[in-house]
């Protein structure tokens, strides 16, 4: 169903992909939008390892939530700015490319669960976590990316 990697001697293991899901701060979800057009959007994300799924948050209505209603398949792609050797000019960056598809999380007390983590990897305090969710409880739309299929990928720019 998923094509394998043409230049798979670039791939990296599962735990290396898991590990830049878990370090890196932001990626690119890609759905399908309007008359069928691709529509990516960056997006800041939480890997939960437990579960191996990835969630988001966002507002309750949108572009990106009436992409998902219409079709609940997506890609999210994260990547790194790489590393640079000594005596190297290249880069070598790694990314990861999730497929999946989105659920929607509409419980009041799973949401609030799931918006921890997401805050703790951005705020710079559990009582700025805690003051936002408050705030937006009402207000927020937590997705959920149930992976399908992943692949991790290392390259040299040169």
């Amino acid at each position: 169903m998923f094509r394998k990697m043409r230049r798979f001697a670039q791939q990296t293991t599962t735990e290396e992909a898991i590990n830049i899901l878990l370090n890196e701060k932001r990626g690119v979800l890609s759905l399908i939008g309007d008359e069928g057009y691709p529509y990516g959007v960056p997006m800041n994300y939480y890997y939960d390892k437990e579960s191996g799924n990835i969630y988001f948050h966002g507002a309750k209505e949108g572009h990106k939530i009436d992409s998902i209603k219409k079709n609940n398949k997506a890609c999210f792609t994260v990547y790194t700015q790489g590393e640079k050797r000594e005596g190297e000019w290249f880069y070598r960056p790694q990314s990861v490319i999730c497929f999946g598809h989105i659920n929607f999380i509409n419980d009041i007390e799973l949401t609030k669960k799931l918006l921890w983590p997401l805050g703790d990897k951005y705020f710079p305090s559990k009582e700025y976590t805690k003051a936002e969710i408050e705030e937006s409880l009402n207000h927020v739309q937590v997705l959920e990316l149930v992976i399908d299929h992943m692949t991790g990928k290392s390259v040299k720019e040169k």
